[in-house]
């Protein structure tokens, strides 16, 4: 058997909106924005995931950016697959040693059959031998090292770029969820959008992801603020670009409605729990995992409106794709893999 492992080439891939993680060997060896630049004349890729991002909106009338994933799912499959093979050749040259490719890849648990079946084609056109899928609740609860196989219920919220996936866990398997197409990509949306209206002028994607990272909250007042940042645009009066400074409370108050809506999900998904597990989750409280669950505050709120404890997982951007890496060690073991036999 040793032998023939060899030859095989086992990857956990998280395929997320905004990054794409791969774990080879229990090692995450992959970790890029999930962004592909093309050559408008060629149809051929240029540069995948950092060098691309680096070019995103910045580009001229020969060259275009493509982010292949929109709200968790493939929404161009030429670009996902070249950005997957792209990345896979990041790796290394080991990949022409290995005849059989073996991948799990996680996805949203409200996809339909659909966009189950093109990432599956997907997989097929990166030469996959192999492949399973994981819905990236469960793949987030073994990734913060919850024991999934129990008869115990466990909530994990996992905040992601294109979507908030919501979740009751128990036995192996989603007893309830609610899966919301409203995550970090809406959160940049409604920063750039308030730019916009507030102070008139024009920001980009990256200028408002920044602005997320650096002094976005979901609070309007913090125990430990971050200091304000200077951001600069477009001013939509004059033409001419200008320099003007932001506070988190603002961006605070920007992000209220979406995180707003996030929140309803969550109270949806708890009354939708069957009365044994409320009373775990009471005792365990809820898990945030993913890229959202690094926003300010965002722990305290969800706590606010749900009286419930609330812990944010200790590293909560991998813990998907970890969480997919164990999965690619057991895929015998654990029955809620879905593969090609039984889509």
């Amino acid at each position: 058997m040793k032998f023939f492992s060899l030859f095989t080439q086992e990857l956990a891939i998280d395929l997320g909106t905004a990054n794409t993680l791969i774990i080879q060997d229990g090692k995450i060896v992959v970790d890029e924005p999930s962004i592909v630049a093309i050559d408008r004349k060629t149809g051929q890729t240029i540069a995948v995931g950092h060098k691309a991002m680096q070019m995103h909106e910045k580009t001229h009338e020969s060259i275009k950016t493509v982010r292949p994933l929109k709200d968790g799912v493939i929404a161009d499959f030429t670009a996902a697959e070249n950005m997957i093979k792209g990345m896979i050749q990041m790796i290394g040259k080991r990949r022409r040693l290995f005849s059989h490719l073996k991948m799990v890849i996680c996805i949203p648990s409200g996809i339909t059959e659909v966009e189950k079946r093109a990432v599956f084609e997907s997989a097929d056109h990166v030469d996959s031998k192999e492949t399973y899928l994981i819905y990236e609740p469960l793949a987030a609860a073994l990734g913060i090292g919850l024991d999934v196989e129990e008869p115990v219920g466990n909530m994990v919220i996992d905040i992601g770029g294109g979507t908030t996936e919501i979740a009751v866990i128990a036995l192996s398997g989603i007893v309830c969820d609610q899966s919301i197409r409203i995550a970090g990509d809406e959160f940049t949306s409604d920063i750039m959008t308030y730019m916009r209206h507030q102070h008139n002028i024009l920001i980009g994607e990256r200028t408002a992801e920044k602005i997320k990272i650096e002094v976005g909250s979901a609070l309007t007042e913090l125990d430990n603020p971050p200091d304000d940042i200077a951001v600069n645009g477009r001013d939509l009066m004059t033409g001419i670009p200008k320099q003007i400074t932001v506070n988190y409370s603002e961006i605070a108050g920007c992000l209220d409605k979406s995180i707003s809506k996030v929140e309803d999900a969550v109270l949806k998904a708890l009354e939708a729990t069957p009365p044994e597990l409320a009373a775990d989750i009471y005792k365990t409280g809820i898990y945030l995992t993913g890229g959202g669950a690094l926003l300010r505050g965002l722990d305290k709120r969800i706590a606010q409106r749900t009286r419930l404890t609330v812990h944010v997982a200790d590293d909560p951007l991998r813990a998907v794709v970890r969480g997919t890496g164990i999965a690619l060690k057991n895929t015998d073991r654990f029955s809620f893999l879905i593969d090609r036999k039984n889509v």
